[in-house]
């Protein structure tokens, strides 16, 4: 299991999504360019010391991003899709692809992914912030494929 976090733009999610990349052993791609220089204050201040345990693949665009991937599936989480995380069947190999926290993913990216899922919420409201969101939907995909870290 992998995330790719898609151009994104706001520097203490990726932090965030680096520190539980390094928790959970998973590796965390970065489709640039990001909305802020890399290695950021609030970014290195999110991810705290786990940034040296991270296991970070920064790709200079999104069609770099397709032609280094191995055939995994790509799982994107979305508010257009009508499919909830919960009833879908997550692969130990997938990668979730997380949208830009300000505009989500162009058309030609949606078109690219082989599976789109969202999060159910509360009539009304736009989107869950992406960290928790990632957090949430990899929780899931992890319990389904039995890839949570074992501690011996």
């Amino acid at each position: 299991m992998e995330l790719a976090l898609y151009q994104p733009d706001i520097a203490p999610n990726v932090g965030t999504l680096m520190r539980m990349g390094a928790c959970l052993g998973l590796k965390v791609n970065i489709i640039e360019p990001c909305g802020f220089p890399f290695g950021a204050k609030d970014m290195r201040r999110a991810a705290m010391d786990y940034a040296q345990f991270s296991d970070v693949e920064r790709h200079s665009s999104f069609e770099r991003f397709c032609e280094n991937r191995p055939d995994s599936r790509l799982v994107l989480l979305t508010t257009k899709s009508a499919e909830p995380y919960t009833d879908f069947t997550f692969h130990p190999t997938d990668i979730l692809l997380l949208g830009q926290e300000s505009k989500g993913v162009p058309d030609e990216v949606h078109n690219r992914v082989q599976a789109r899922i969202t999060i159910p919420m509360q009539q009304g409201m736009r989107s869950v912030n992406v960290a928790i969101a990632a957090a949430m939907v990899t929780s899931e995909a992890l319990r389904q494929t039995g890839g949570f870290p074992t501690s011996d």
